[in-house]
């Protein structure tokens, strides 16, 4: 193991509390922990964290909440629910205790030092479910990036070793701190990996170049984690997206081309969304996220099965994200998944509050036709009608209207044929210009 790799781990020296705190392979027994203000959202706080849990590896054997408008500063949680926790860690011989929100490092380390027992937040948790699911180059580089970003954010307070100044011969005197050290080492492999990902970003814009110039209508989907996009990625195309029962199943952009009732158009799924989701993973996955941008409508997934006030939070954070990455102004489409699982009544109150939304399964294929149709009838908008005469000399152009165009018609005349076409608005004006280059001015208008 190289002097990076041991600091991307925690430290460049490790002690035996640390070597306790890594704890065996395999399932882990974890304890869910919770401060929270509002009581009602409890049920979906502690909810999507088991669920996180869950899709990390870990068996959630119990959970603990403390009701206070903001955590304790130095233990996260008060004096007494800090003692119950010490038991249920010893009674339950919990291995991990996750806590629902964001810890500092100095009440990581307080956490662990007390519950003898590794303690892990929301965040690192997120970040531990990415690094499983990155399957590509590029989702490796931006995970380990997103990784490294969140520990030197953390590497002050975080483990006591690095306090001390380093020993032995050539680094005595005033030299520089072990934490000084491992941060200028973190720092040099930060950089590294932007380099890397940012050559990976020159290729990913001459692919997305030659999406834009195509001029096909783009759609994005966007959504919660888990509200089935993918699944409705692979309905609508026949794409073949990994679909799971389990949390960030998709990291890597997948863009698949789509035709129906003669309109083509381009679909993107890209990486689901949470609330909350670290800065750290938005900013490393920006190139990735750059496809819903470059969207001309955004297909908002969302679980219609959810309770109405978690489908809310869940559409605030949705809404967060895409603002965060410059789409906030980008046309939208609410897409209700999962409308199979609910009754008559719930589907008549649905559709009450979402009078525009489009109810689908993406498992039994209800509402897959009218949403196509409602695809198809944008792609239409994005169009313009072209109407000319094609000298009869000039074949190829008469077959790049009929490669590029969509409810192509032609009529024999005189001086050539008569076309009139949908065409992407580039495309249409490509063939204006080459008929207008033409000598004598063969093409007419």
């Amino acid at each position: 193991m190289n002097e990076i790799q041991r600091t991307y781990r925690g430290s460049a020296a490790r002690t035996a509390d640390q070597e306790r705190l890594e704890g065996p392979r395999g399932p882990e027994r974890a304890i869910a922990i919770a401060s929270i203000a509002r009581p009602l959202e409890e049920e979906l706080r502690l909810g999507e964290l088991r669920e996180l849990l869950r899709t990390a590896g870990a068996d959630v054997i119990a959970s603990l909440v403390q009701r206070r408008d903001r955590p304790d500063p130095r233990t996260y949680l008060g004096k007494g629910r800090l003692e119950e926790l010490e038991l249920l860690v010893e009674d339950t011989k919990a291995n991990l205790v996750a806590a629902e929100g964001e810890l500092t490092a100095g009440q990581q380390r307080t956490l662990e030092d007390r519950l003898k027992t590794r303690v892990v937040d929301r965040t690192g948790l997120i970040l531990d479910i990415f690094a499983q699911h990155a399957r590509s180059a590029e989702g490796k580089l931006q995970v380990e990036l997103a990784q490294l970003e969140y520990s030197y954010s953390r590497q002050e307070g975080l483990w006591q070793h690095l306090e001390r100044l380093g020993g032995g011969i050539g680094t005595r005197g005033p030299g520089e701190t072990q934490l000084e050290s491992d941060r200028r080492i973190l720092r040099t492999r930060m950089g590294a990996l932007r380099r890397r990902l940012r050559e990976v970003a020159r290729s990913r814009d001459v692919m997305r170049g030659r999406r834009l110039a195509s001029d096909l209508p783009r759609i994005a989907l966007a959504g919660y984690t888990n509200a089935g996009k993918s699944s409705l990625m692979n309905a609508l195309t026949g794409a073949d997206v990994a679909v799971n029962d389990a949390l960030f199943e998709t990291l890597d952009p997948t863009t698949r081309a789509f035709e129906h009732n003669g309109m083509r158009f381009l679909v993107s799924d890209t990486v689901c969304y949470i609330r909350g989701l670290p800065h750290e993973l938005v900013d490393a996955f920006k190139a990735t996220l750059e496809e819903t941008r470059d969207a001309q409508l955004i297909l908002h997934v969302a679980d219609a099965s959810e309770p109405d006030e978690r489908q809310e939070i869940q559409a605030r954070a949705v809404d967060e994200v895409l603002e965060e990455i410059g789409a906030g102004e980008v046309p939208r489409l609410l897409v209700l998944n999962k409308f199979d699982r609910l009754d008559e009544e719930e589907r008549a109150d649905l559709a009450s509050r979402h009078p525009t939304a489009i109810p689908v399964s993406a498992t039994t294929g209800l509402g897959l036709d009218v949403l196509r149709g409602r695809l198809a009838t944008f792609a239409r908008t994005q169009l313009v009608r072209l109407e000319l005469t094609v000298p009869y000399t000039e074949g190829r152009l008469l077959a790049e209207i009929h490669a590029a165009g969509s409810e192509v018609r032609q009529q024999p005349e005189e001086d050539g044929t008569r076309v009139s076409a949908l065409m992407p608005a580039r495309e249409a004006a490509r063939i204006r210009s080459a008929l207008a280059a033409l000598d004598g001015g063969a093409g007419k208008g």
